[in-house]
């Protein structure tokens, strides 16, 4: 039986900022079937669940949002579609645990979300391909955009590291086209982007031919992006410390577009901790390369991963853990507890770590890291510096923007969302700082 072809959609992302740029792009493409974009699931025809798979509950959330969308009230039921890398990761089992979805559709397939939805309406539709010719070519111009933008630049890992989903669900490390990447910076600038951050699963790994047939790296990408007129700002997510290379390091500090952030995961301070997750990298060679970054941009904000209780993680491999936060001083870090992914080789690892011992492992090392943010914050009280306002607060007039270190920044002025202004740090809290407009700076 056919079913009308929907008229509106909504796109909810989860996980990392690649699946919002993912989420972003597939929206992109609805819209230029002539859907109009719904404001939540309860009001769209076609409901796209852009999914992750790095933590156990993220992936079982997905089967919750399903159920919820299949129970909501009203006429017919939404079309669903489960796309990212939970789709790519289980394929064809969604659709029998959940039959209520009609479509599944993995990261590197997702610019064939039209054709599928078209196929959805007399049956359901499974795409889980990594073909060899790359989705970028078939998405839509970039639009109008917000005054921060995420720009892909980068997909895939060839690290396997032992407890990691995403070189089965991503694929092999693909850098993309040099002249690709510089339009879409330009068509994003043009549709209002004052900030762009490159994005990667090993951002850093990217490297391709520029106009003159030269081999580059990242830190040549960004030298050109630095020369774009109407582009203020660019930060790069995420990297792996194997590849900050020297010319990288050394953009920071001669690059003044390059934001004064680093997320540079390290997982455990553990070095035998590390080679079991096969990290290829020790807490000293870490410890050294921010020793180099923080030479070539002193005020540098540091940011990290850590996972708890990975298998054979003793009292010892955490405290090591607690000593490489102690040596760093991060800004801010992402923790998490150990969640054994299907398919890793650590998934089939011995020795596991209770879960109350990663419960208070983990409340130790968040609460050395929140001490840790907010002494950060209270380091930028009194500077006056840039802040790009992005959105809307809480209170009326209120607007929230970042700072050049990536904290939250709430002023009190109505600016106008896109507006960069400088601001000085009046207050600081253990997650944002608060700010008042120094004086008005022509766009």
């Amino acid at each position: 039986m056919s079913r009308p072809a929907p008229k509106s959609f909504h796109v909810k992302s989860f996980g990392c900022q690649m699946n919002v740029y993912d989420g972003a792009r597939m929206s992109e493409l609805l819209e230029a079937e002539g859907m109009s974009a719904a404001d939540s699931a309860e009001d769209a025809d076609l409901v796209v669940l852009n999914t992750c798979h790095i933590r156990e509950k993220a992936a079982e959330k997905v089967y919750s949002d399903i159920g919820r969308i299949v129970k909501r009230g009203g006429g017919s039921p939404p079309m669903i579609a489960v796309a990212g890398c939970v789709a790519q990761a289980e394929g064809a089992e969604i659709p029998r645990r959940a039959p209520a979805v009609d479509i599944v559709v993995g990261p590197q397939a997702y610019h064939r979300l039209p054709e599928m939805v078209r196929a959805a309406q007399s049956g359901r539709a499974v795409d889980t391909d990594m073909p060899l010719a790359s989705k970028f070519d078939a998405l839509p111009a970039r639009r109008r955009q917000g005054p921060s933008a995420f720009l892909t630049v980068q997909e895939g890992c060839d690290k396997f590291c032992t407890y990691c989903v995403v070189p089965y669900t991503r694929g092999a490390e693909v850098s993309r086209p040099w002249g690709a990447i510089v339009d879409e910076a330009k068509a994003l600038i043009d549709g209002g982007a004052k900030e762009i951050t490159l994005l990667g699963q090993n951002v850093n790994a990217w490297e391709g031919e520029d106009e003159a047939g030269h081999l580059r790296g990242l830190d040549g990408l960004i030298r050109a992006l630095d020369r774009l007129p109407g582009l203020h700002r660019i930060r790069y997510t995420t990297s792996h410390p194997n590849d900050m290379k020297d010319g990288l390091i050394a953009a920071h500090g001669d690059v003044e577009k390059l934001m004064p952030f680093l997320h540079l995961p390290v997982q455990s301070g553990s070095d035998r901790i590390l080679k079991a997750m096969n990290r290829s990298h020790g807490s000293g060679s870490y410890l050294a390369i921010l020793d180099r970054v923080r030479a070539a941009r002193p005020d540098i904000a540091i940011s990290g991963d850590f996972i708890v209780g990975f298998p054979g993680e003793t009292e010892e491999d955490f405290a090591a853990t607690l000593d490489l936060v102690r040596a760093v001083g991060y800004a801010q870090a992402f923790t998490f507890k150990y969640s054994p992914r299907p398919g890793t080789p650590a998934a089939t690892m011995d020795d596991t770590v209770a879960e109350s011992v990663m419960d208070e492992r983990l409340q130790r090392l968040q609460a050395l890291i929140n001490e840790q943010q907010h002494a950060f914050n209270r380091t930028t009280l009194g500077r006056t510096t840039d802040i790009l306002i992005e959105r809307d607060g809480r209170k009326p007039g209120q607007r929230i923007g970042k700072s050049p270190w990536l904290q939250s920044v709430h002023i009190e002025d109505g600016a106008a969302i896109g507006e960069l202004l400088p601001v000085e740090i009046v207050s600081a809290g253990p997650n944002s700082v608060g700010g008042v407009v120094a004086r008005r700076q022509a766009a």
